[in-house]
């Protein structure tokens, strides 16, 4: 885990309220049509995708995925440009199922406030690889939280 200074990042996405229970198939629609969308239009990927939580409401998770980007875009239809904030974040990599990765989130939480570091409340994760080409105990997903 460790605490670092981050860039401000463009980003092409969807953001949508959703069951957690409905978050991969939001993923599996969003992810194609974005990956299409850049590639029609000779966009260059800027990092993996993502998910970032604006709150945790797992009845109805306010969330926004998408990918970074390298420099902006208007988008089309629901694809719409959006930003990484800039500042301060913690990380920590978790690697093992999605099932597993409230342990992390604890574990994050835990780092930042032996830290003495407030967060924002505002969070998100990186999809490091595929659930489709790796077993779910070697999946990789970077856990970021926005610091105040």
């Amino acid at each position: 885990m460790e605490i670092k200074e981050v860039k401000q990042q463009n980003t092409l996405q969807v953001r949508q309220t959703t069951p957690v229970s409905k978050l991969s198939e939001l993923m599996g629609s969003v992810y194609p049509e974005i990956a299409a969308y850049v590639a029609k239009k000779g966009i260059t990927l800027a990092g993996p995708p993502y998910a970032m939580y604006y709150n945790m409401d797992m009845e109805a998770l306010d969330v926004e995925v998408g990918f970074p980007i390298a420099s902006a875009d208007s988008g089309e239809g629901r694809l719409k440009p959006g930003t990484l904030p800039a500042g301060r974040i913690a990380s920590g990599l978790h690697t093992g199922s999605y099932e597993s990765i409230g342990d992390s989130y604890n574990a994050l939480t835990a780092y930042v406030q032996e830290q003495k570091l407030e967060p924002t409340g505002l969070c998100y994760e990186f999809y490091l690889n595929d659930p489709g080409e790796v077993k779910p105990e070697e999946l990789q997903t970077q856990i970021c939280f926005v610091l105040k």
